[in-house]
């Protein structure tokens, strides 16, 4: 969720008070990333649905799944340079109409092929979602609240992935999957219509300030940025962590939680996507509960160390108790979400680790390696073990009602314990920053 490469988050000194305007127009961009969260996260109430309509094994779904992350890889880079050149709004409203038209396809599709590329094409707005959103509340906002407006506008996605869950599997069972993926799309049209009608790219007294930013992060050149960015080692141990620590979102929240609570621990489907939306409400809680802990503590390191440790404790409990009752799983579910919210910190610790000028780009890191990471790699390397121990055990790859092995999620669940223990090893080598910012000029 971070920023993209070449965008400069330079908040105008001049912007001293807030006005009504500035929280209409940031909290209505908001609601860019609030959809774009539903589209992240709605395939962990169709998994069974589209492994039938497609005649599909998990491995298969996972790479499916894949594509949205792949798009927003791949947009990822450009989209800091597309924002400098071109108008916010603008932007907005062209990647989320691609968005709602990949995602009303999508509805459509007849085969994996056709449902794989309108996956990408709705992973797209994704790259400029966050960006996008952080951009205009940095030109709307003092300096002194952008901390409040980022965690709210992190709080609107988390809500997304949240309506996804429960809310979004009521849709499917009562319309089918088909036509609650249609109604999705009509939603992302009225959001567009409210972009339209109530978005500006900032207060109309600072156009003159808006191009001289511009021209400054043009002259500092894009090569020079990324590479000052990409090859910086603490800002790769940051996103490292970050994407290790975000893996319930993606594997259990995103995809494979509700099929592993249907199929393992026989919940109802709709229990189960109220269990796994449990971790989105962690997380609404944890990020900015994460940030005032580590703000006070007067550490960042710290903090990271200790989440890694327990969500390790988490997790462990998680897959290996399996008595627990459907309440103990809505509590153990919110508590990861909350927990591993300590991932939040990365954000932090990179920009004070870097010059002021190559904030934004810095940041980029961490988003590029959790979405790379998390979404594009690990949810299909997830189906492959689930796939690859179905074969080893029963000489077969199940499809179609995915009547998969207890043994088969558990080696794939194993992925989350492991990760674990390489995050705790990799926050151990992050450079404190006790919470100042570097006197790091950029080169």
């Amino acid at each position: 969720m971070a920023a993209s490469p070449g965008v400069s988050i330079m908040h105008n000194s001049s912007v001293e008070k807030t006005n009504l305007q500035a929280w209409i127009v940031t909290l209505t961009a908001g609601l860019f990333f609030f959809y774009e969260f539903i589209q992240m996260n709605m395939i962990s109430s169709l998994n069974q649905d589209l492994m039938l309509a497609f005649n599909v094994h998990a491995t298969q779904l996972g790479i499916l799944t894949s594509c949205y992350f792949i798009s927003n890889v791949i947009f990822l880079l450009p989209a800091g340079q597309v924002l400098d050149r071109f108008s916010t709004r603008k932007v907005i409203l062209v990647s989320l109409a691609i968005c709602v038209g990949g995602t009303f396809l999508f509805g459509l599709a007849s085969n994996l092929f056709l449902a794989a590329i309108f996956r990408f094409l709705t992973g797209i707005g994704s790259a400029f979602c966050f960006l996008s959103c952080i951009r205009l509340a940095s030109r709307w906002f003092p300096a002194k609240r952008m901390a409040l407006i980022s965690g709210l506008i992190v709080t609107m996605a988390m809500l997304g992935g949240w309506v996804a869950q429960a809310p979004f599997n009521a849709l499917v069972e009562w319309l089918g999957w088909r036509h609650a993926v249609r109604i999705d799309a009509v939603f992302g049209l009225f959001i567009m219509l409210l972009i339209i009608l109530l978005v500006r790219d900032y207060p109309a007294e600072h156009k003159n300030d808006l191009h001289l930013h511009r021209q400054q992060i043009l002259d500092m050149g894009y090569l020079k940025t990324l590479r000052q960015s990409y090859l910086n080692l603490q800002n790769i141990l940051c996103g490292i962590y970050t994407s290790l620590m975000n893996l319930p979102v993606f594997l259990m929240g995103a995809v494979w939680g509700s099929l592993y609570l249907e199929q393992i621990h026989h919940f109802t489907r709709g229990q189960a996507t109220s269990i796994t939306g449990m971790i989105f409400f962690g997380t609404v809680i944890g990020s900015p509960l994460a940030g005032w802990l580590s703000d006070h503590m007067g550490r960042r390191k710290l903090p990271m160390l200790i989440g890694s440790l327990i969500y390790l404790a988490l997790i462990l409990t998680i897959i290996y108790t399996p008595t627990l009752n459907l309440f103990s799983y809505l509590i153990a579910f919110f508590l990861l979400g909350l927990i591993t919210s300590t991932q939040v910190i990365s954000y932090p610790t990179v920009a004070e680790s870097n010059p002021v000028a190559l904030t934004a780009t810095s940041v980029s890191v961490v988003s590029f390696l959790t979405i790379g990471g998390g979404g594009a790699f690990f949810i299909p390397f997830f189906g492959w073990l689930m796939d690859f121990t179905e074969k080893m055990i029963t000489g077969r790859v199940p499809t179609n009602a995915a009547d998969y092995t207890n043994h088969s999620f558990y080696i794939a669940m194993l992925i989350m314990p492991v990760t674990a223990v390489i995050a705790f090893i990799v926050a151990a080598f992050i450079k404190e920053t006790y919470c100042k910012r570097s006197n790091i000029t950029s080169a």
